[in-house]
């Protein structure tokens, strides 16, 4: 198969799809690879290493785009890619599609296969291809809300660790999963007064045996939002339910209860934020201020790091990368109903459930769109 990996160009995206490694492993199973030049600039990996893995240089994106059976990237296509996509290509990277309905349509109009890395699961029902990328956001969102509660950056002027005689920052951590433990990890380790709300009452035990009582669990519920926001110097929104939009737990009229240079970190506006009053922002200019509280909703939190996060990424997606090239995506998919789950749109049909609900699409399973009987 020929792969194929653009250069991405969200802003202030430095990772990139396939790192050298992945490349050779490729070449490696008798693939092709056409990389275009420059794609890993951002992760120190110049056109030459590419090129000792066995990958080909070309000039822009749009020989990768015409050329490639599979595109791989990082993040969603934007809407002059998925331009240039076309049906039998397949694209392989995160989609994001429940709050996004322009990319959806230009997904289902190019006829081209989707495979998203959110919804692809594990034996156990996780998320094998989100979790790496969950995680670093995760620790990413303590270090960010640290730095938005200095009064510098229009924040309370408040030291997560607190001194001697001064308390520490009190952090309000929305969810318990991958990117909840990892954000309360950090706090803990910058001395914060950390507390985590999560629904789930197994998972509540898990984190209050992990953190063996250096948190406060507390079951979430409406009540347990308000009262947690309005004492909160730094609330960090860690919600997901895969595939789909996230629900807006934290609404206007509790952040009007907030004190002035409060933060708020959402981790979950990739997919739409978890606060009614989020929306995305960039790295470029990451924060922006309602209701006297500070807003960091950067939806590529990740690429920041883009070294650590890359390798972090292709050590989770390689197996099915290679498993898409080495068997066609019909059969791999065929073969692993986990892989399977992660198709989102084939040729012009949306086959994932929470997407179709969502944007008022006609569903039909992937099954269904790939002729796979049992």
């Amino acid at each position: 198969m020929l792969v194929g990996v653009p250069k991405e160009v969200k802003n202030h995206e430095y990772r990139v799809g396939l790192t050298p490694t992945s490349v050779r492993e490729l070449v490696h199973h008798g693939h092709q690879v056409m990389v275009e030049t420059g794609a890993g600039g951002g992760i120190g990996a110049a056109d030459a290493e590419y090129e000792a893995a066995g990958a080909r240089i070309v000039p822009d994106q749009d020989a990768v785009f015409a050329d490639a059976e599979m595109v791989v990237k990082v993040k969603e296509p934007q809407p002059f890619e998925c331009e240039k996509l076309r049906k039998g290509q397949l694209l392989f990277t995160y989609l994001h599609l429940a709050p996004d309905p322009g990319q959806t349509e230009l997904l289902v109009k190019s006829g081209a296969t989707a495979i998203a890395y959110e919804t692809v699961t594990d034996e156990r029902g996780g998320l094998p291809l989100l979790a790496p990328m969950s995680e670093v956001a995760g620790r990413m969102s303590a270090q960010a809300g640290a730095h938005c509660l200095e009064k510098a950056q229009g924040g309370r002027g408040v030291l997560m660790g607190g001194v001697p005689g001064v308390p520490p920052a009190k952090v309000l951590v929305i969810g318990g999963g991958v990117s909840g433990m990892n954000a309360a990890r950090m706090a803990v380790g910058m001395g914060a007064d950390v507390t985590i709300l999560e629904r789930r009452t197994a998972r509540l035990a898990q984190l209050d045996d992990l953190f063996q009582g250096r948190v406060r669990t507390l079951y979430s519920t409406v009540d347990a939002i308000e009262k947690g926001v309005q004492e909160a110097d730094l609330t960090i929104g860690a919600v997901l339910v895969p595939g789909a939009a996230a629900p807006k737990l934290v609404t206007r009229d509790m952040l009007k209860t907030m004190p002035d240079g409060a933060v708020v970190v959402d981790i979950a506006i990739d997919q739409g934020g978890c606060l009614e009053t989020s929306r995305p922002t960039t790295h470029a200019d990451p924060t922006y201020v309602e209701e006297g509280v500070v807003h960091y909703c950067v939806a590529n939190m990740p690429g920041a790091v883009a070294r650590t996060s890359t390798f972090a990424l292709n050590n989770a997606t390689l197996p099915f990368t290679l498993a898409l090239a080495d068997k066609g995506y019909r059969q791999a998919m065929a073969e692993d109903r986990n892989l399977r789950q992660g198709l989102n749109v084939h040729e012009g049909t949306v086959t994932y459930k929470a997407v179709a609900e969502t944007l008022g699409y006609d569903f039909q399973t992937a099954e269904e769109a790939l002729g796979i009987s049992y």
